[in-house]
């Protein structure tokens, strides 16, 4: 069984991504991405476990896309601005 996984973020839209890290517990991770997607942002994540083949964060490549340096910080802004315009629509409805 394998006890950390590189944890992957890809930008569908712009066909970037950028491994995040390295983490034995990935659920605030990918708990993270599934609130971009659920807030409509196309986005995905990919979980790889760590073997000799991956050791190192720079092998790691993925078909059809190009390393983003701060893809997860520029995504993790969008989604903070996509949260606060909602939040912004829900104070401006009277009950």
């Amino acid at each position: 069984m394998y006890t950390k996984n590189w944890q992957v973020i890809k930008d569908d839209t712009k066909h970037t991504f950028e491994v995040c890290g390295l983490e034995g517990n990935t659920n605030p991770f990918t708990n993270q991405v599934y609130a971009m997607q659920r807030d409509g942002m196309n986005v995905s994540c990919v979980l790889l476990p760590v073997t000799n083949k991956n050791a190192s964060k720079s092998t790691i490549k993925i078909i059809n896309y190009i390393t983003e340096n701060g893809l997860y910080e520029r995504l993790q802004n969008q989604h903070r601005k996509i949260v606060q315009t909602q939040s912004n629509q829900y104070e401006d409805l009277d009950f």
